[in-house]
């Protein structure tokens, strides 16, 4: 990261996925996030956190104190895989969330008229009514980036764009395509 924010953008982010089993279980170690960035020398908005619904559907005092502790780090959180959980939606008002990500299962289905887009469509303007950022996953034709883009998403997330890569090769895909 501290490499990556030096050569191609300062603001360089790294989206790590943490399981609700993470914030769960209290007898497993846990890691420091904050204090490990500032002793690698990130600043916390190097990181955004990724969760699912199902983590904030039973909330307690600790998993707020978690979440708020993450952000008052400068991190931001992702809400993961929307719209194919629980989709309660009052937990929305309850937590800081940052971006929030529109499964693969909607945009997979895709097409002007479609249910997919009527419902892409109306997740997009929620969010964004709540002040968040709003990222598609797996978006692989640019059929599906064109019409995302048409309802006002932000960004897009998938084969399209890369597959999966190794580091050195993610480092390479950068200088030839920034």
């Amino acid at each position: 990261m501290l490499r990556w924010r030096s050569l191609f953008h300062a603001d360089f982010q790294v989206s790590v996925n943490k399981s609700p089993l993470q914030f769960r279980d209290s007898d497993a170690p846990r890691l420091d996030w904050a204090d490990h960035l500032h002793a690698i020398g990130l600043p916390g908005n190097a990181l955004s956190v990724e969760i699912t619904e199902g983590l904030l559907l039973d909330p307690s005092d600790e998993l707020s104190r978690q979440l708020q502790s993450l952000r008052d780090a400068g991190m931001a959180l992702s809400l993961d895989d929307f719209g194919t959980g629980y989709s309660s939606l009052s937990y929305l008002q309850h937590f800081p969330i940052d971006f929030l990500k529109i499964d693969q299962a909607f945009v997979r289905d895709l097409k002007p008229g479609s249910t997919a887009m009527v419902l892409c469509r109306a997740i997009v303007a929620m969010a964004h009514d709540l002040g968040m950022t709003v990222i598609a996953e797996g978006v692989e034709t640019a059929e599906q980036c064109a019409l995302l883009a048409s309802v006002g998403c932000d960004h897009g997330q998938g084969y399209l764009f890369a597959k999966p890569m190794p580091a050195d090769e993610f480092e390479r895909f950068l200088r030839v395509t920034l």
